[in-house]
């Protein structure tokens, strides 16, 4: 006895289009995800940059 119980198609066609869309999320998540240490790390260079910038001006 063969188990053909019918196939409901629109769950079918949610559950593929939900898969592509988690996969691709994850995708994104490697190419543009930055831990908050790494943010927190390009934040500090870039304050130190500007402070280093603002001492070696010359006042008039």
């Amino acid at each position: 006895m063969t188990d053909d119980a019918p196939i409901n198609l629109n769950r079918a066609r949610k559950a593929r289009d939900r898969a592509a869309e988690k996969s691709q999320a994850d995708a994104n998540a490697v190419k543009f995800g930055r831990t908050k240490a790494e943010r927190l790390l390009d934040a500090a260079r870039v304050d130190k940059a500007r402070r280093a910038l603002d001492q070696s001006r010359f006042e008039e």
